[in-house]
Formats: structure tokens, sequence, C-alpha cells
């Protein structure tokens, strides 16, 4: 017998001790693996054992929003908004923002989804007579308590009454203040919520009261000029 052939011989030893090593770490790995795989799959039932649940859950008849102790969602709850003076029944899951049940549940596509991070206010709504992102408040938070209204939320939609356009609105026009017109709606929310407090302003002041809204087409020359025009035919603005 050869010393190759030889399992006493030390090169042997080593090469088997080696392979015995390898094999225990590959056996490990195996294990492993398959203790993971069995608890992402317990895991992944409970979760759909819950979404079911969450989906199937009655929905009650009104939710009074915020009421102490009570825990709400997170599936879908009925609420009221107040929406331009008139009251919308709906119901939503709490998580869902002012600009989403205004679009794809009310039907008042005039507010526009493009940043979704509060930062470009083409989503501008008026909420309580301040200007407000919609994407960045939940609707439910706006929504009528027990014993107390909601509060008041005014879009696009509503400032057109009786079909004759807004001071603002028309002022937008006259001075060509759009151009894709997408940022539009979310600038003339955002005008008028700043002419109900600021009657007699200046170009400069307009400029930096609309920072919080942005213009991809770069009109705001036209806008600044258009706020100053709605404000002379509005209340007597400064020539």
């Amino acid at each position: 017998m050869t010393k190759d052939d030889d399992p006493k011989a030390p090169e042997h030893s080593s090469k088997s001790e080696e392979e015995r090593k390898r094999g225990l770490r590959r056996r490990e790995f195996v294990k492993l693996v398959g203790g993971t795989g069995v608890a992402a799959t317990a895991q992944v039932l409970a979760g759909h054992k819950l979404a079911s649940a969450a989906t199937t859950a009655t929905i009650p008849e009104e939710v009074a929003a915020g009421s102490a102790g009570e825990v709400i969602g997170p599936g879908p709850v009925a609420m009221t908004l107040r929406i331009n003076g008139e009251p919308k029944k709906l119901t939503i899951e709490p998580r869902v923002t002012l600009l989403d049940a205004l679009r794809n549940h009310l039907d008042l596509t005039g507010a526009k989804k493009v940043c979704d991070r509060g930062t470009c206010g083409a989503c501008t709504v008026v909420v309580n007579n301040k200007p407000v992102y919609s994407c960045s408040v939940l609707a439910i938070e706006l929504a009528d308590r027990t014993g107390k209204p909601g509060a008041d939320i005014r879009t696009i939609e509503g400032l057109a009454l009786e079909g004759k356009l807004h001071a603002v609105s028309a002022a937008f026009v006259e001075n060509d203040a759009q151009q894709c017109g997408f940022c539009t709606p979310g600038f003339v929310m955002s005008c008028k919520a700043y002419l109900d407090t600021h009657h007699n302003p200046t170009i400069e002041e307009v400029k930096h009261a609309l920072g919080g809204n942005l213009c991809r087409c770069g009109t705001y020359m036209g806008v600044r000029n258009a706020v100053v025009q709605a404000a002379m035919s509005t209340k007597g603005g400064r020539a």
C-alpha cells in the first residue's frame, strides 16, 4: 500500500478533516435556509389572515374621528368631510390623504398629485381659510367629530360659482399665467387664500407669499401680475 492510499497518513487526515468541516457548514446552511423558509411562510400566512380580517370587518355607520380612547382602522371607516360648503360622506381607510380622498373617492380632481411629498404645491386647497398641501394631511383629521363639524375645505371646483370665474382665475387668463396648466389649480387656491388676508400686495410680497408653489413652465411673472390685478379688482388695491 502506497503512502497516498494510507488513511493514517497526515495528508489524508488533514484532507478528511477539511471535508468534514466543509460538510458541516453546508448542512448548517441548509438547516438555516429551511428554518428561515418555514418562518417566512408562517409570517406570510399570518399576515394574510390579518389582511382578510381587516377587509371583511364590519364598517361602522359613522366614525367619531379622534374620540378619546377609541382606536379606528386599519380597515375603512365612514366619515363626513365638509367640502365647498357641502357635507360629503365617504368610507375610506384612516391612512388616506385628503388629496386621495378628493381625487379617488369624491371625483374632485382639480388638486393635482405631483410630488406627493408636500414640496410643489400642485395639490393646494384651502382649509379653514389657510392654504394646505392636501397630500400631507389625512382626510380623517379634517372629518366631523362628535358634536363638532369638521374643517371647512375649499377646492378649485368651489370657486367658479354659477359658472362665473373667480377674480383670481380670470386674472390668470388675462395675464397668461399658465402654460401646461397642471400647477394652476394649486396656484389659484394659494393666491385666493393670500388675497383673503392681504388686500394690497406688491409684486415682491406676492413673490414671497407664493414661494411654496412651483411652476415647471416658469410662468411666475404672469402669476404675480395676476395676483396684483385680482387684488385691484376685488378690494381696490394699489394702482
